[in-house]
């Protein structure tokens, strides 16, 4: 109930804000915006604190080596569903990737403050832009954000993993599809499911999606 509440003072402050298969990804032709994090040296990293080769983790995800070698430089954006996989297998998690923007003393973060994560979808390379609201997500309980997913963007397939999530629409069209039944949800609704069924989503509207989303523990 309290994150329901949450949920409806935040819509109505953020109201009026603005701001396919492993998938082929574009190259970024945007200019990445003042919070946008640059996510490929942190992914070198934890694939190299793994001891995989890049052609073992392309293998095991299913892209071309190529193609992962493009993500770790910053030249392309993976999807929602690859990015998933790349952390799966690195024992990691998104949320992780967003780890030391803010000293644990941290209590408020404002609206513009807010680090961000694109991902690519369809012929966006930022289709999908999720925006940290926890300013410490190393946090052992759960994980929130806020999933800023243009027209026709979405997951480009479905992931899953541990744990429960709840959302709520804050403004837009979602179409949310879980364990194969789709769902589509409108500004004010809300939804929980458990994430170890797969789970997946789009904007099927003319507009910004704008989806606050916790997750608990923070595996996604």
């Amino acid at each position: 109930m309290r994150l329901i509440l949450f949920a409806s003072a935040l819509w109505k402050d953020t109201c009026d804000h603005n701001a396919k298969n492993c998938p082929n990804s574009n190259l970024s032709s945007n200019t990445l915006k003042k919070n946008d994090l640059r996510i490929g040296l942190r992914l070198r990293h934890a694939r190299k604190l793994k001891r995989l080769r890049l052609k073992d983790l392309a293998a095991v995800i299913g892209c071309s080596e190529s193609l992962l070698s493009k993500v770790e430089n910053n030249k392309v954006r993976p999807s929602l569903r690859m990015l998933h996989n790349i952390v799966t297998e690195l024992d990691t998690t998104i949320g992780a990737l967003f780890v030391d923007s803010y000293a644990h003393d941290h209590v408020v973060m404002r609206a513009n403050e807010r680090p961000t994560l694109g991902v690519k979808s369809g012929r966006r390379s930022d289709g999908v832009r999720l925006e940290c609201l926890i300013p410490y997500p190393d946090s052992r309980l759960l994980y929130g954000s806020i999933h800023v997913v243009e027209p026709g963007g979405g997951s480009e397939g479905t992931i899953k993993h541990q744990g429960e999530e709840i959302g709520f629409v804050l403004e837009g069209e979602f179409e949310l599809t879980v364990d194969k039944q789709t769902f589509r949800l409108s500004t004010g609704d809300s939804f929980f499911f458990e994430s170890h069924q797969p789970h997946g989503y789009r904007n099927p509207g003319k507009v910004t999606t704008r989806v606050l989303w916790v997750n608990t523990p923070p595996t996604f």
